[in-house]
């Protein structure tokens, strides 16, 4: 996400005076099937998972999926590493796990000048910067972390303060959006549990035939298990909306206020032969208004000005006209600046979307897998031959690139 040296759309490509660089608004990751987009996704969130929930007990397995096509892999720990901006700072936070333990964990913080290591942990001890505070806080905190959980979320636990903006981006500003999520968190809901104007004036210009979307209150017991009724309870706080997916196409609006869960059903409105509004259930619509029901509240947010979050959508096109999902990243993009601090990154089949006039050579990425089944990203830009002037979507379709499936008779 750290823009090359490409001009073109430079204007809403944000900068960082700080560390005169550039960073990228979109990514957009294409290739054939299997060739490991997905598994990108998967591997966010279950780093978002680990850091976010941790693990509950001592001896709790942790859930990592080692490569399997290598037999040394499967016994080695799987390594995440992430550079994040938060505020006007860059942190290196990166950590290796295998199926009993963390094996090793590193926060660092790049100023303008120097990068310095903030705690490193090995198997059996972690060092602590100097100049931290409350040196023994942190020693104790240390300590009493378990062999199979992060000493980032572990420090929440033990009223450690001193990294707590690093683990508020997993669990605040890292947004992911699966095409079968169970449930994500929208910012959906106006005051007093009705649906924000800017859901309906979006979908109204969408052509799907919807007049409105709204919302019918239902008892919260009677639709969702009790264990989806505690997953929630746990994940949102006060005064947070999310979208719960119940069956293969219900959707329900469950928002907690007061330390109560409250559940809405979403219904929509057509209009008939005369004129009037007639309702449907939300299961009555097609996938593909099913779908931009479930991504729309992303992009609206995605276009505030104050957004700072990051979404990841897998999928991104699935079920959609090759139109509507331009349309929606136009939108997006039209409203990035050089001050915007909301980012973008999904996966997608549309060839369409391989043009320069929407993005740039390093705001496109190609997945491919190698001989051993090893997945590797290559950005656009990488390739040579690919000039600013050139018809990139035929290099591509011509297989100059890769990313495009070996079809034999």
């Amino acid at each position: 996400m750290v823009a090359g040296r490409e001009r073109r759309h430079g204007h809403r490509v944000p900068r960082i005076e700080r560390f005169r660089t550039r960073l990228l608004p979109i990514a957009a990751i294409f290739g054939g099937n299997a060739s490991g987009k997905t598994n990108f996704f998967r591997a966010l969130s279950f780093a978002r998972s680990l850091v976010v929930d941790g693990t509950s007990q001592l001896g709790e397995p942790i859930p990592v999926e080692p490569f399997r096509f290598d037999v040394e892999s499967e016994t080695r720990p799987s390594r995440f590493s992430f550079e994040l901006l938060i505020d006007d700072t860059i942190y290196g936070y990166s950590f290796s796990v295998t199926a009993t333990a963390v094996e090793d964990e590193e926060l660092s913080v790049q100023t303008s000048t120097v990068k310095k290591a903030l705690y490193t942990r090995s198997k059996n001890e972690t060092q602590f910067h100097q100049s931290l505070p409350d040196a023994d806080k942190l020693r104790m905190a240390s300590k009493l972390t378990r062999d199979n959980q992060l000493f980032l979320t572990s420090s929440l636990a033990h009223n450690v303060r001193d990294f707590h903006s690093i683990y508020q981006w997993f669990d605040e500003c890292l947004e992911l959006i699966a095409p079968d999520s169970r449930f994500a968190h929208v910012k959906y809901l106006a005051n007093e549990y009705v649906l924000d104007s800017s859901i309906n004036e979006a979908l109204s210009r969408l052509d799907l035939g919807l007049v409105r979307l709204d919302t019918q209150e239902v008892p919260l017991e009677s639709l969702l298990s009790k264990g989806l009724i505690t997953e929630i309870q746990k994940t949102l706080k006060a005064r947070q909306s999310a979208i719960v997916g119940v069956g293969t196409s219900s959707r329900y609006v469950v928002t907690r206020q007061h330390g109560k869960l409250r559940a809405q059903k979403l219904v929509t409105y057509h209009r008939n032969s005369h004129g009037r509004e007639v309702m449907l259930e939300f299961s009555d619509e097609s996938d593909g208004s099913q779908r931009v029901v479930d991504i729309l509240p992303a992009f609206l947010d995605l276009a505030s000005s104050e957004c700072n979050k990051t979404y990841v959508i897998d999928e991104f096109d699935r079920s959609l006209h090759p139109m509507l999902t331009r349309w929606l990243l136009e939108h997006y993009l039209d409203r990035s600046s050089q001050h915007s601090r909301s980012q973008l990154l999904l996966s997608a089949h549309d060839v369409h979307l391989i043009d320069q006039s929407l993005l740039r050579r390093d705001e496109m990425w190609m997945a491919e897998t190698d001989r051993h089944g090893a997945s590797h990203l290559i950005a656009f830009c990488e390739y040579k031959g690919l000039r600013k002037d050139k018809d990139i979507l035929k290099a591509y379709l011509q297989g100059r690139v890769g990313g495009i499936p070996k079809i034999f008779a």
